[in-house]
């Protein structure tokens, strides 16, 4: 849900860069600026809208991990830690099968 919403507003801001193109390349047609300022129009609205899609993706990211914590899931980060503690103790329980084998192969 969240990511259809980001991706819709990212594909608006994707229309509204050809949109701002066009006018740029129509006032330089109609030579209310010249090549020079259209360039550095368009700099300054893509730079903007950078910022703005890259403060937009941080402010979601941190709704959906706030969102994730008050709803008590455990992120991807969560059950990778758990699978390496799993997977570090399956290695010692499997050390001390192998040593109480030893032990009892040494009784008998």
């Amino acid at each position: 849900m969240v990511y259809d919403i980001v991706r819709r507003t990212l594909m608006a801001g994707l229309g509204m860069q050809d949109k701002v193109k066009e006018l740029v390349d129509d006032l330089v047609k109609k030579g209310e600026l010249n090549e020079s300022e259209g360039a550095k129009i368009m700099k300054e609205w893509m730079t903007k809208a950078k910022t703005s899609s890259t403060d937009m993706n941080r402010m979601v990211v941190d709704t959906v991990s706030k969102g994730y914590e008050k709803a008590n899931i455990a992120t991807k980060e969560d059950m990778d830690k758990l699978a390496k503690k799993v997977q570090q103790l399956t290695v010692r329980v499997k050390k001390l099968e192998n040593e109480l084998k030893g032990e009892k192969a040494a009784e008998d």
